[in-house]
């Protein structure tokens, strides 16, 4: 996964200006029709029953790995195709910290469900 630039500079001012960063205490993970970048964009999914889901993260050395896994409502109507993922720190608004291309793409049409089992989603820094 990629961090936005908003996450780096929150970082590099924490870690070398003192600045104080206080990570939002519940992640929430996004889904995409089209690509986000460094500064945000792309296109998240609207649609009935949509709503960013919470996620837990634990670390171990240079990768943190979702902890349990995340289901999505049941699509109410068609999301589109789903090419990337982002983490955010609020479940509406608020600012995309990290995000990914998808391995694989997937259509979510009404009545699918879009899950992320534990582990599947790492972040990792090296």
């Amino acid at each position: 996964m990629s961090f936005t630039n908003f996450l780096e500079t929150e970082i590099l001012d924490h870690v070398f200006a003192g600045a104080a960063y206080t990570a939002p205490s519940t992640k929430y993970i996004g889904l995409f029709t089209s690509a986000p970048g460094e500064a945000g964009g792309g296109t998240e999914v609207s649609g009935t029953g949509y709503a960013r889901q919470a996620m837990a993260f634990s670390t171990s050395g240079d990768t943190t790995s979702n902890s349990g896994a995340v289901e999505f409502p049941t699509a109410g109507a068609s999301w589109g195709t789903i090419t990337h993922v982002g983490i955010f720190d609020a479940s509406t608004s608020g600012n995309l910290m990290v995000y990914a291309t998808l391995t694989a793409s997937k259509a979510i049409t009404t009545g699918d469900v879009f899950r992320v089992p534990s582990g599947d989603l790492d972040i990792t820094l090296n």
